[in-house]
């Protein structure tokens, strides 16, 4: 097995490198957060001898790591040494700005501990990381920058593509089963002819050729394919841009059985040809 490529993240305290981890993460990077230094040629050895292929690895490593963040730079060289591709980002923003981050979040600078106000604070964590950012092959300043910004701009830096960043589930469900929790967009096919009155039909499932060609030939499916289809084409690249992950479309008929399992099937074939990730979840077609 070739040898994991390895991103360090690593910068200014609320410059938005748990964000970037996250991102990285959603992009199919294996990432870790606040890892000592020390352990950094551990981790690449065990990605390297895992069963399940690890590619690429993001990690964070700042100032919460203490006196062990001292040895990060020495760490990276003894991993480039050994030749491991390792890349550097450093993350940083302004005072202002960090001030403000600090401020709405609520949360404690790291090294507030050390008697310090969060303006000193900040200028403190500045200088003890001097050294990482002079050695820093990319240099972020996310002043400016929305999360979905910073996501991008990360992305552009490592050639990533946007069209893989987005997973879409498609989930066949019952109504009288209740509502998928994690659903985002749900649309209810309970106004389309329905399979169980049929006696013939009705034992099967939405997945029996005779279930899909009764679905499919009604006239009302048709029509709703094609206008779901037209909305699809636009909103699903608007989910992309906006930074969505994950977005999960279910599909609901009374018992969750026939129309709806036919309709999600059909729904997640149009998704596929328009080139994103998609996967199907039939809920409730086990059900009596």
């Amino acid at each position: 097995m070739g040898k994991p490529k390895l991103l360090v993240i690593t910068g200014m305290s609320g410059a938005g490198k748990t964000l970037a981890l996250h991102a990285l993460e959603d992009a199919g990077f294996f990432c870790v957060d606040n890892l000592p230094p020390k352990l950094l040629p551990t981790l690449v050895d065990l990605c390297s001898q895992s069963r399940q292929p690890i590619g690429k690895v993001a990690l964070v490593a700042d100032v919460r790591g203490g006196e062990f963040f001292r040895d990060l730079t020495n760490a990276i060289e003894r991993l480039r040494a050994e030749s491991y591709e390792v890349r550097i980002f450093f993350l940083e923003a302004n005072d202002e700005v960090l001030v403000q981050r600090y401020k709405e979040t609520r949360r404690r600078h790291p090294l507030s501990d050390d008697g310090y106000d969060l303006l000193q604070a900040i200028q403190a964590e500045r200088e003890q990381l001097a050294e990482i950012r002079a050695i820093a092959d990319e240099v972020i300043d996310t002043s400016g920058l929305t999360p979905h910004q910073l996501r991008d701009e990360i992305f552009r830096r490592l050639q990533i593509s946007d069209g893989t960043t987005m997973l879409i589930k498609v989930v066949s469900f019952g109504f009288k089963y209740g509502l998928p929790a994690d659903a985002d967009l749900v649309f209810d096919v309970r106004f389309l002819p329905n399979p169980n009155y049929d006696p013939k039909l009705r034992p099967l499932t939405g997945q029996d050729e005779e279930v899909k060609q009764f679905v499919l030939s009604q006239p009302e499916t048709q029509e709703f394919l094609s206008r779901l289809k037209m909305l699809l084409e636009f909103s699903l690249p608007s989910y992309r841009r906006e930074g969505k992950s994950y977005l999960t479309i279910a599909i609901g008929c009374t018992g969750g059985k026939h129309r709806s399992v036919v309709l999600a099937e059909a729904i997640a074939e149009i998704i596929a040809k328009q080139g994103f990730n998609c996967s199907i979840s039939h809920r409730d077609i086990m059900r009596s």
